[in-house]
């Protein structure tokens, strides 16, 4: 008898793949549930009806099922490959992050469209701060791989990610953006998956991968496809979790502030950056320790709170200033700390409308990072640099500011560098017609960086 026009052919065929019975299956989920501290009845008629597609899972069970599949085929099955959710990422931070990986960059590689017009949402933003890590802990370490993972494996990781950073902060975030999720999905999260000679090289890659999943965010900010960034940040930060709960867990905590100040939507962003300095205090290098106060103090001037952004920043230069232990790899992807803080001091001066503190930060940056090495970061240095220089009436100094940006932006798939670009043009048209030098010029050039 022919199956039903509605049945779920993709989980048809995966459990036929396994060649295990609805029965054992329903057993397994039932299993894998009390795990997760939940007790199901699933029994083999709920398999059934799931397979024929006349009934969805609820909850959490579709998880389980996904989880019970996987560990009987060694290899990592989505709710997505068995037909339980749309690849979009919705829902990604729920349950399992090696899996949430997976289907992010499974999304990103077969169904870009659906992940780039994923909504930000300033809710998504605290989602660290209620995250349930020992259900996620629990689900994780009821992995029973086979594949064994060395020490060579994760340092591929971080030197493909150590490469695709270089390459992005020169040529910006569309360049490599699909091979960097392709690995992620098909080798670098199902790494996790198997087994380690010790509890060290385990966190180790959770590490690398969780910088991984940072690097293909950061890549969609710099495209402007925020909700798909917000989610491999999410992603990310369960990860580094599971790595280092202190450090690099306050690390994500701050990407996702980060990202969410510079879309001015500061909601959650002084809980949350707040979160991040009590897990971090103490287990993080000065360098890494000013980076999360200068993020504090730019989440303090987003919602207009002065005295405690001063305090901010003073902490963040003093923390520059201890010479302790060395800055670890998840933190120097943001390049020398020294140019960070003044870029950010720069941006926290500017909510608080110091033009001139403004200016002076901006040339502090300028002289501290490597301008071939960080060509999109001088690029919109110089943008925000003519900006503050306009906001003082100094024309001609904007204009040339402004020229230079131009100059570095040249050859960038970046979102950024184009909202940079189109946010000048208003200015430069009164400049014209006040017929300031270079003005005319620069306004054509303009014109044809964003044609």
């Amino acid at each position: 008898m022919a199956a039903p026009r509605d049945a779920n052919s993709r989980l048809r065929e995966t459990i036929s793949a396994t060649g295990c019975t609805y029965e054992a299956l329903a057993r397994d989920v039932r299993r894998i549930a009390a795990e997760n501290g939940e007790i199901l009845q699933t029994n083999k008629s709920a398999v059934s009806h799931w397979a024929n597609g006349t009934r969805q899972p609820t909850g959490r069970t579709g998880q389980y099922l996904a989880e019970a599949l996987s560990r009987r085929t060694g290899r990592i099955i989505t709710q997505t490959e068995i037909g339980l959710r749309a690849p979009d990422g919705e829902g990604a931070t729920e349950g399992d992050p090696v899996l949430a990986a997976t289907d992010l960059g499974r999304a990103d590689v077969e169904r870009r469209r659906f992940l780039a017009v994923a909504a930000f949402t300033t809710a998504g933003v605290a989602m660290p701060l209620a995250h349930d890590h020992e259900a996620t802990a629990r689900m994780l370490r009821a992995r029973t791989g086979t594949s064994v993972v060395g020490t060579e494996d994760v340092d591929v990781v971080r030197q493909i990610t150590a490469a695709f950073s270089a390459a992005d902060e020169r040529l910006g975030g569309g360049h490599g953006l699909t091979t960097v999720t392709a690995y992620l999905a098909d080798t670098a999260a199902p790494m996790l998956r198997g087994r380690y000679a010790s509890e060290a090289l385990r966190r180790a890659a959770f590490g690398a991968v969780a910088e991984l999943a940072y690097l293909a965010g950061w890549k969609h900010h710099d495209l402007g496809q925020e909700g798909a960034a917000q989610r491999y940040y999410q992603v990310g930060y369960q990860l580094a979790w599971e790595a280092d709960p202190h450090g690099h867990a306050a690390w994500m905590m701050r990407a996702l502030a980060h990202q969410a100040l510079s879309l001015k939507q500061p909601h959650h962003c002084v809980d949350l950056v707040e979160g991040a300095l009590v897990r971090g205090l103490g287990h993080v290098d000065g360098q890494t320790e000013a980076l999360l106060h200068i993020t504090h103090a730019r989440a303090f001037a987003a919602v207009g709170k002065r005295p405690s952004a001063a305090r901010a920043l003073l902490a963040a230069e003093d923390a520059l200033l201890r010479d302790d232990v060395p800055q670890p790899s998840y933190s120097r992807v943001s390049g020398p700390a020294a140019g960070t803080v003044a870029s950010h001091t720069a941006r926290t001066l500017t909510d608080l409308a110091d033009h001139i503190g403004t200016e002076q930060q901006h040339r502090d940056a300028l002289i501290r990072w490597d301008p071939e090495k960080y060509r999109r970061v001088h690029a919109l240095t110089y943008a925000d640099l003519g900006d503050s220089l306009a906001a003082q009436a100094r024309a001609d100094e904007a204009v040339a500011a402004w020229a230079q940006a131009l100059v570095l932006m040249e050859g960038m798939t970046s979102d950024r560098t184009r909202k940079a670009i189109t946010s000048l043009r208003s200015t430069l048209s009164i400049y014209q017609r006040r017929k300031v030098p270079g003005a005319a010029e620069l306004a054509r050039r303009a014109r044809e960086a964003l044609a």
